[in-house]
């Protein structure tokens, strides 16, 4: 096994392809394909699962993968440290939900951990997807929400993905409305004031479901109703309809100004905000310094 080996793989794990890994590692597809078989084959495992589809990490692949990232960035902090080799442009992507902390803890991860060179992905994007993502090691680590009523779908598409919840916060639901809206002035408000006003939620695709919804209370009827696909957007129609969504309650003026503000809506429910990775991969240097981001971003 050679540190090169461990470069391949990290590379095809990156791209999700083959033909892509050896187009960014500048050799040829047959000898990054040989490379990784000689590797599998030395350690008895199998790191990459091959289809007609392309290729996706195997359980062992996963964990593998989480070593491979901690000898190659401790072997790059020896050659910047002794032979002053310039350091390999950083890699990392996360999905989530539509939340603006997550947006903050990025933009604190950028600027405390950007090179000269980095190649990050932040993925807003629907819920399946994100557990897609983080399955497949897209993203190293997915944001998303449980509750009671969500939970056991949830769990169960974790479970048989080999994922891992962990907590962040558990919130109390808001409504996020524009400053104008004749409820903004309110300390609190109900569900039968809302029942005028424009409902606004985000599209799921083809997993539209009640149990992949973003926004709790998602069997709730509402007279108007209207679905997006991006933050921009939903923000736009609070807004210039007086729209009303349903959240956590934590948001940033940093980031989305003053004209949206957050409600407590008169509810017992509870909203568990969380993130999602593989249970035998450990967390990159940039995975672990974001999580520490989020955790600042939601105090």
């Amino acid at each position: 096994m050679t540190l090169q080996q461990l470069k391949y793989v990290i590379e095809t794990a990156n791209r999700g392809s083959i033909n892509e890994a050896a187009k960014r590692l500048f050799i040829s597809q047959p000898s990054l394909s040989n490379a990784i078989r000689d590797l599998e084959e030395e350690l008895q495992i199998t790191i990459f699962e091959r289809t007609n589809k392309g290729i996706s990490l195997s359980k062992e692949g996963a964990e593998f993968l989480g070593y491979a990232r901690q000898v190659v960035e401790q072997a790059e902090l020896l050659e910047g440290r002794y032979l002053n080799a310039k350091p390999s442009p950083q890699h990392f992507s996360v999905s989530t939900q539509h939340y603006a902390f997550a947006v903050n803890a990025f933009v604190s991860l950028v600027k405390e951990y950007g090179q000269d060179e980095y190649e990050l992905a932040l993925r807003e994007t629907k819920t399946y997807e994100i557990i897609e993502d983080v399955k497949t090691l897209r993203s190293e680590i997915g944001i998303l929400y449980l509750n009671e009523f969500n939970g056991k779908v949830i769990n169960s598409l974790l479970k048989a993905a080999n994922l891992q919840f962990q907590s962040l916060l558990t919130a109390k639901p808001h409504i996020f409305i524009s400053i104008n809206n004749p409820l903004a002035k309110q300390s609190i408000v109900t569900i039968d004031q809302l029942q005028h006003f424009p409902y606004l939620s985000f599209e799921q695709g083809e997993y539209n479901s009640f149990h992949f919804s973003e926004e709790i209370l998602s069997t709730l009827s509402h007279k108007k109703s209207i679905r997006v696909n991006d933050r921009a957007t939903l923000f736009n129609l609070l807004i210039g309809l007086n729209g009303y969504t349903i959240s956590t309650g934590v948001l940033s003026a940093d980031l989305n100004g003053n004209e949206i503000i957050p409600v407590p809506l008169d509810c017992e429910e509870t909203i568990q905000v969380g993130w999602i990775s593989h249970k035998n991969a450990s967390l990159s240097k940039l995975g672990a310094a974001y999580i520490e981001a989020l955790k600042q971003a939601i105090i």
